[in-house]
């Protein structure tokens, strides 16, 4: 598993959701011009990034599921 590219795609995109939703949660904390210009924004990219993430984990396990 540790040598699968599909795996570290995975690792990869949950990071980028980590990441998102720190920054949106820290725009959230900010308040003001900064929060108003990106919180939302960022809240929307986490949910792309999410739906992603679920798609390649799906994937993962549709595809080793069926001895691919």
């Amino acid at each position: 598993m540790k040598d699968d590219p599909l795996f570290y795609l995975i690792v990869l995109a949950l990071l980028g959701v980590l990441g998102i939703l720190m920054f949106g949660i820290g725009s959230f904390g900010k308040g003001g011009e900064f929060a108003h210009k990106y919180s939302n924004k960022m809240m929307r990219w986490r949910i792309i990034a999410q739906f992603i993430a679920v798609v390649f984990i799906v994937l993962f396990v549709w595809l080793r599921g069926n001895g691919g």
